[in-house]
């Protein structure tokens, strides 16, 4: 059997796109951020496509095939904790974890609540507060404390739905950042990448979703406009009626007026 055939790789054949970037992360603007977080060259997206459509409940099938297939294995990229060099997977993975990450937040609105809930003031600076440690990091602002630290009086302003949420993850990630991150004083560089690399990495969930509400606005629109075209129709032939009736009381007085002088004419 060729490379790469789907074979009993549960259907799904897989091949690397190398050809597609991500802007988001090589953006002068963030590759300057990411360097002052300490994670510049330590995050990588990679593209890879498949060829069956994708059914939740077979996510454990469509894991393992992904990791076992030919395709895949030499393409990879993987951080070494040793080395700290990406380096390709190599070999077949024998045992999968498949965790459901949701993507269902589309707006930063969902971080309001860090302001509404003074974790970071009107004019975008966080709040401080006295240092502790929650380890490996160094907790000096109530950003971090409600990242990190379950037993913080704010921890429950994002449930743990929330915490699940792909958007919360990646800017829990940035603010976080590496071994020798120099944190923000404000939160708008955080929210900013967030939302860069966010819209980067769902662009095709996002453009699903667009295309559905394009349609569903065009029938709408095809319908409002047939609504208006018969409308239109029905308040025309009412107008016409009501001009043919117009005249045709008038006509009707005309000639009741020529009857009575003609009768009167008579007698």
């Amino acid at each position: 059997m060729a490379a790469g055939e789907p074979g009993d790789l549960g259907g799904y054949y897989f091949r690397f796109l190398p050809q597609k970037t991500f802007q988001s992360l090589s953006a002068p603007e963030i590759t300057s951020r990411l360097r002052q977080w300490s994670m510049l060259g330590r995050i990588k997206a990679q593209a890879f496509g498949f060829d069956q459509n994708f059914q939740a409940y077979r996510k454990d099938d469509f894991v393992m095939a992904f990791f076992k297939d030919p395709n895949v294995i030499p393409n990879l990229k993987l951080l070494s904790d040793s080395s700290g060099q990406w380096i390709t997977l190599g070999t077949e993975v024998k045992k999968i974890e498949a965790i459901n990450v949701p993507c269902t937040q589309l707006s930063m609105s969902f971080f309001n609540r860090l302001y509404d809930e003074d974790i970071v003031r009107d004019n975008g600076y966080i709040v401080k507060c006295l240092d502790s440690f929650c380890d490996p990091f160094l907790i000096s602002d109530e950003l971090r404390k409600v990242l990190l630290m379950e037993d913080s009086e704010k921890y429950e302003v994002f449930s743990q739905p929330d915490r699940e949420e792909f958007l919360f993850c990646l800017f829990k990630h940035l603010c976080l950042g590496g071994a020798l991150c120099q944190y923000e004083d404000v939160v708008n560089p955080y929210l900013e990448t967030t939302k860069l690399i966010y819209k980067d990495l769902v662009r095709i969930l996002l453009v699903c979703a667009t295309l559905q509400q394009r349609i569903m606005n065009k029938h709408f629109l095809i319908l409002l406009w047939i609504l208006s075209g018969v409308t239109f129709m029905f308040y025309t032939t009412v107008m016409a009626w009501g001009k043919c009736l117009n005249a045709l009381s008038d006509c009707l007085l005309y000639l009741l007026y020529l009857l009575f002088l003609f009768i009167i004419f008579l007698f």
